[in-house]
C-alpha cells in the first residue's frame, strides 16, 4: 500500500529552478533558434517583404528550389553502432587549405539590403569559425573591406563574366592583389532568371519606395533605422545603378561566354579556380579535362532555370566520373547539417550555404551568422556521431540511400546536353 504525505517546500524547490531572464533581446531570440528554419521565421518577421523575398525566392514557380530541398529530405541514413564517437573531427582539406567545417559561405548579392552589416558580418563570422567566405561580384562590400574584416581567413571571390571584359578582369586583379585564394566563376547566368517575386515587389537598387513598401517596413523599425542611418546601399564592385535588378543583370551578363573565355580566365588567375553552376555530367567531364581545380554542382539556388536538375541527385554520378581529379562541391537546398553530411557521404568535398547564412544575417547581424554556423556545426557533429563516424573521411556512400520520388520516364533528356 502506498503511503501518502504532505509535500514540503524542500520537495518543490529542486523542481522549480527558474531560468534566468535574458535581457538582451537579440541574444534571446537567437538562443531560441534551434534550426535554420527557426532563423528563417525570425528573419521574415524582422525584414521587409521585398528584401526577404529576394533572399527566399527563386525563379518562376520555384520548383527547382523545392525539389532540391525535397531531395535532401528523401534520404535514408544507415548508422553503425558501438563505435567510440566521443570525439568528432569535422575539418576538411579544400582547394589546398583547411576548413574547420565542411561548408563555407556562398557568394550572395545585395547582401546589405537584407541587413546592413552585410558581407562584413559574414566574413567576420567565417573567419572566426575557420571556414571560407565568398564575396559576390554583386556584393555590397568591397574586396578590400572584406579582406580587412577577415585578414587571416580564407576569402574567395565569385566572378560573373560581363560584356565588358576589362571591368571583369579588373575585379579579378583586385581580388588577387587582396590575397583572395580562390576564384569562383559562375557560369549559369547567360541571362537573368525570371524571379517573379522581385518583379512583383518592384525590387531595385536603390530601392524604389512606394506607399506599400513603407507600410510593410514600418512594423520593422530596426531594419528601417539601420537602413536610413548607415552608408547608402550600393555595389562595391560597380558604379551606382538606378533600375530594377533584372535590368541590371541583363545589362551586365554576357550570353556569349563560352569555354574559351573560361580558359582565358584560368590563365589570368594565379590561385585556385572553381566553376560554379555545373548541371550535367558532360560539362563536368569537360571542365575536369580543362584542369579546373573544382566544380560546384548548383542550379543557382533555383534562381535561374526552373525545373533544372537537382544537384544532390547529380552528385554520385559526377563524383564517380571526375571526383579523383577534380574537387566536387555542391550547393542549393541545404538547410540542415544532415544535408551536408549526406553530401559528403556521397562524395562531395565541400558544400556552400547561401540562404541559411542570410537567414542568420537578417535575424541578428554578425551574431545571427554565428548562430547559423553553430546550428549547422551541431547538426553535423550529432549526425556523424549517430552514424558512428568520427571524421569526414569515414563517411562513404553506404551511409546514405537516395530515395526515389522523381523517376525519369526515359533517358532521352540525360544525353541532350552532351550533343
Amino acid at each position: 500500500m502506498t503511503t501518502r504525505r504532505i509535500p514540503t517546500w524542500h520537495d518543490f524547490a529542486p523542481l522549480m529552478q527558474f531560468k534566468k531572464p535574458e535581457l538582451d533581446a537579440k541574444k534571446r531570440r537567437l538562443d531560441a533558434a534551434l534550426t535554420i528554419e527557426d532563423l528563417r521565421r525570425i528573419a521574415k518577421r524582422r525584414t521587409p517583404k521585398a528584401a526577404f523575398d529576394y533572399t527566399e525566392g527563386a525563379a518562376e514557380g520555384e520548383i527547382s528550389l523545392a525539389r532540391a530541398r525535397q531531395a535532401f529530405s528523401d534520404i535514408e541514413f544507415h548508422p553503425s553502432i558501438l563505435r567510440d564517437v566521443s570525439r568528432v573531427d569535422t575539418s576538411v582539406e579544400v582547394l589546398g587549405g583547411r576548413s574547420a567545417l565542411p561548408f563555407g559561405i556562398a557568394p550572395t548579392g545585395f547582401t546589405r539590403m537584407m541587413q546592413t552589416e552585410g558581407e562584413r558580418a559574414g566574413a567576420a563570422a567565417a573567419g572566426a569559425a575557420g571556414i571560407p567566405f565568398s564575396l559576390s561580384t554583386m556584393g555590397t562590400t568591397s574586396i578590400e573591406d572584406v579582406k580587412a574584416t577577415n585578414p587571416h581567413g580564407r576569402n574567395w571571390f565569385q566572378l560573373y563574366m560581363w560584356k565588358d571584359r576589362d571591368r571583369s578582369m579588373a575585379l579579378v586583379d583586385r581580388a588577387a592583389k587582396a590575397g583572395f585564394d580562390t576564384l569562383l566563376v559562375t557560369v549559369d547566368v547567360p541571362v537573368a532568371g525570371a524571379r517573379l517575386r522581385d518583379k512583383r515587389n518592384g525590387f531595385s537598387i536603390p530601392p524604389q519606395l512606394t506607399p506599400a513598401t513603407v507600410i510593410n517596413a514600418l512594423p520593422r523599425p530596426a531594419w528601417w533605422i539601420d537602413f536610413l542611418t548607415t552608408e547608402a546601399l550600393s555595389f562595391a564592385t560597380l558604379d551606382r545603378w538606378s533600375g530594377t535588378v533584372a535590368e541590371l543583370l541583363d545589362t551586365m551578363f554576357d550570353p556569349t561566354v563560352n569555354f574559351d573565355d573560361l580558359a582565358w580566365i584560368k590563365q589570368q588567375w594565379p590561385g585556385k579556380l572553381v566553376v560554379k553552376g555545373v548541371q550535367n555530367l558532360a560539362d563536368a567531364k569537360r571542365l575536369a579535362d580543362m584542369g579546373v581545380d573544382g566544380i560546384v554542382l548548383s542550379n543557382h539556388g533555383g534562381r535561374q532555370l526552373d525545373r533544372a536538375p537537382i544537384p544532390f541527385h547529380l552528385l554520385p554520378k559526377v563524383v564517380a566520373e571526375v571526383g579523383k581529379d577534380t574537387e566536387v562541391h555542391i550547393d542549393t537546398g541545404i538547410m540542415n547539417g544532415a544535408d551536408i553530411v549526406a553530401s559528403l557521404a556521397l562524395g562531395a568535398r565541400f558544400t556552400l550555404i547561401g540562404r541559411a547564412y542570410l537567414y542568420g544575417l537578417m535575424s541578428g547581424g554578425r551574431e545571427g551568422v554565428d548562430r547559423t554556423i553553430a546550428i549547422l556545426q551541431g547538426e553535423i557533429e550529432r549526425t556523424m556521431r549517430l552514424l558512428g563516424v568520427t571524421t569526414v573521411a569515414e563517411l562513404e556512400p553506404g551511409h546514405v540511400t537516395q530515395l526515389a520520388r522523381l523517376v525519369p520516364l526515359s533517358a532521352a533528356g540525360t544525353h541532350a546536353a552532351a550533343r
